[in-house]
């Protein structure tokens, strides 16, 4: 297993060997328990008195779906260690995720706190989804080595990570930050302008704003529009993207004989998306039409209902596409 050393967390190549996590929190501990996998060693701190045990439980909880994954082949749950403040967590690591709640001021007071304490050439991520990369450089004296790290939910288990810098981001910095990403079994992209939600979220958000407009409109339940969603698109989204997809829509034409034969379809459905907005009432409509889907089953249970069919996903793509397992370096 490896340990932090006297190369800044690295192992003498570049690759990075040991990993700062700041925030024990849901997707704090679950960035933890996907770096332990991929064979590096962490540092947690976490202010909440209860977070040791809460990232433990984590981790022991995401280990067989790792280990199912072929994630764990190098990796160690023991390589973890718990710190008194963020100081001594960053020390000696070679990369830093940072997943605090998303506050500017938590996040400013946290970065002039460690930036006196980091290596030379640590790169630190936020895995901020609703900040920008621009305000939260606020909170840096030099923020050359500071980048978005954006995650989906659950990081242990969705490969996809957003990494994003700007101008004042040194180069190959962000280079850098996707090699450690990937090297954990992640799936990257760059976001190369800054824009709210990033590229992800504001798919998802896109995609469920007409949800709740169709809802709000009477044509379909809260069932049946996310029925429609997960036995429809939402397996071919599983294999390859929705530009992609349409390009095989219309056959040996490709995507120039698709748009060519749909632009007018598209159009006409673009013109009447709808533009609700999430209000008291909205809400207030999802939840009850949530309910006949929920039943008595608790948050947990539907959780690991969605990993257990996420890690099934998961490792049928990983197969399919011949992807070894990760080898943590």
């Amino acid at each position: 297993m490896n340990r932090p050393d006297a190369d800044g967390g690295t192992d003498g190549t570049g690759g990075v060997t040991h990993v700062a996590s700041l925030g024990g929190g849901v997707i704090g501990r679950s960035w933890t328990a996907l770096f332990l996998a991929a064979g590096k060693s962490v540092a947690v701190f976490d202010p909440d008195p209860r977070a040791e045990d809460r990232v433990r439980q984590a981790v022991e909880s995401a280990w067989p779906v790792l280990t199912e994954l072929g994630l764990t082949e190098h990796g160690d749950p023991e390589g973890l260690r718990f710190c008194a403040d963020a100081r001594t967590a960053v020390d000696g690591a070679g990369f830093v995720q940072e997943s605090v709640p998303e506050r500017l001021d938590l996040k400013h007071a946290l970065y002039a706190d460690i930036e006196p304490a980091l290596g030379a050439g640590t790169v630190v991520a936020s895995s901020a989804s609703g900040l920008t990369l621009s305000e939260m450089q606020g909170g840096w004296r030099d923020p050359e080595r500071f980048v978005l790290g954006h995650p989906f939910n659950p990081p242990h288990l969705i490969p996809l990570v957003e990494v994003m810098g700007n101008d004042r981001t040194a180069a190959g910095v962000v280079d850098r930050a996707r090699a450690v990403y990937e090297s954990a079994g992640k799936v990257t992209i760059e976001v190369r302008r800054e824009v709210p939600g990033h590229v992800a979220n504001r798919l998802q958000a896109a995609l469920w704003r007409e949800a709740i407009h169709l809802v709000g409109e009477g044509v379909a339940s809260v069932e049946d529009v996310d029925t429609a969603v997960s036995a429809g698109p939402g397996l071919r989204w599983a294999a390859m993207g929705p530009t992609l997809l349409f390009h095989l829509g219309a056959g040996d034409g490709g995507l120039e004989d698709f748009c060519e034969r749909y632009a007018d379809s598209f159009n006409r459905w673009f013109d009447d998306l709808g533009g609700p907005y999430l209000d008291g009432p909205t809400a207030r409509r999802l939840v009850d039409g949530l309910r006949p889907v929920t039943g008595s089953r608790s948050v947990d249970e539907l959780s690991r209902q969605r990993d257990a069919l996420l890690t099934g996903l998961i490792a049928l793509a990983r197969e399919h596409r011949g992807q070894p397992p990760t080898d943590g370096r």
